[in-house]
């Protein structure tokens, strides 16, 4: 049996990683595919708890250090219970963020050390990476229109500056491996960016959600 393949969508908040994501599922799941679809933080009832205290804005200024670790013990749980035996099962797997949002966020965005980032993500993934990246690139400007009918959350509420180190790093992010690793313009309607989504993919494995392992 083949692995499954691990397919993550990547963004600055607001650019359409979960419209995106979640309408791919769909659309694949509407076709007869068992697919497994999940989100970090989250993905576990550990994970989703998490979620819920990392992002709530009560919190205010909480110590770069400590939200790191927060997302890595999400993450960790999220790969240990859901994503590696859904893959090693043959599941294709379509997540909503991964390790990238902590170089981002965590990294570009609060000012961390790449090496500590580095050491943080690699034990909280423990050797799972994405087989595919998906970055929707949208200017700071177009995706904090976008969230604006929206109750924002605490790290969406940490200004613009910090949306924008996080753009700068995704893209550097995107250009060191662009074997594993692909940016799609997000600016456009949702229909265009998912057909550019969808072509992307076919692009790559004809046969998706399935591929040679």
């Amino acid at each position: 049996m083949h692995e499954g393949l691990f397919v993550v969508f990547e963004g600055i908040d607001g650019s359409g990683t979960t419209t995106q994501s979640e309408r791919l599922v769909s659309d694949l799941r509407r076709r007869g595919h068992e697919v497994v679809y999940t989100r970090e933080p989250g993905g576990t009832r550990l994970g989703e708890d998490i979620r819920e205290l990392i992002l709530d804005p009560k919190y205010g200024d909480v110590d770069p250090i400590a939200e790191l670790l927060l997302y890595a013990a999400s993450r960790r749980q999220h790969v240990y219970e859901l994503i590696e035996p859904a893959l090693q099962s043959g599941k294709p797997v379509i997540c909503d963020r991964y390790a990238a949002s902590t170089v981002a966020y965590q990294g570009a965005g609060r000012g961390l050390d790449s090496t500590i980032i580095t050491s943080v993500n690699e034990l909280a993934k423990g050797g799972r990476e994405a087989d595919l990246t998906i970055l929707l690139d949208l200017s700071v400007e177009e995706a904090m229109g976008r969230r604006r009918d929206r109750k924002e959350d605490r790290l969406e509420l940490s200004g613009q500056r910090l949306q924008e180190l996080a753009r700068e790093a995704y893209i550097d992010f995107v250009s060191a491996d662009p074997e594993c690793r692909v940016l799609i313009d997000a600016a456009g309607a949702e229909d265009a960016v998912f057909k550019s989504v969808n072509k992307t993919l076919i692009d790559r494995w004809p046969s998706f959600p399935f591929g040679a392992r």
